[in-house]
């Protein structure tokens, strides 16, 4: 084994064993998780944070997810999405995951509003950001291949449905597309 296959490992490693808040549906913390238990099908509610960038024109910036990920690699997401540690502010974790994934340090972001998002292996809290202001983006890092502004034609279009993830598509419609 490589050495940088044996560092990957032991980051994911990291990673699993992280814990995590579990909430109710108001966002209050009822007790805590290891990131591997509440994604494991155990459906224990846990809160993430999304930021979306829109420009001028309206279009909305989306990464793609790695390759490298377990979960829906290769597909068109948020422009950033990450959870909440626990013990951690959701402003705090939104700054967090905006500079690990695009390297913003510096914007302005306004709560769009949360919802409970459910998939086969998870219960997620989501608290919703739109970006209005930001510095440059600046991608450097493990969990995105790359970045773009989508036009919400694209983003509508039937034939790119599978492309994008499907957490996006419900978030879009229920909080972006106006």
């Amino acid at each position: 084994m490589t050495f940088f296959v044996k560092n990957r490992l032991l980051a994911k490693a990291a990673r699993d064993d992280e814990w995590l808040p579990v909430v109710n549906e108001k966002g209050e913390v009822v007790g805590k998780a290891t990131r591997r238990s509440v994604h494991s099908g155990s459906m224990l509610l846990h809160p993430v944070v999304h930021l979306h960038i829109m420009n001028k024109q309206g279009d909305i910036y989306l990464q793609k997810r790695s390759m490298k990920k377990d979960f829906l690699p290769g597909m068109w997401d948020t422009t950033v999405g990450g959870h909440v540690g626990f013990g951690e502010k959701i402003e705090d974790a939104l700054k967090r995951e905006t500079q690990e994934e695009l390297g913003i340090t510096k914007f302005k972001a306004r709560f769009l509003g949360s919802y409970v998002w459910e998939s086969p292996r998870e219960r997620e809290l989501v608290f919703s950001f739109l970006c209005t202001a930001h510095d440059a983006i600046d991608i450097h890092n493990e969990e995105v291949d790359e970045g773009r502004f989508w036009t919400r034609e694209e983003i509508e279009n039937p034939d790119n449905t599978s492309i994008f993830t499907p957490n996006f598509l419900h978030e879009y419609y229920r909080l972006l597309k106006k």
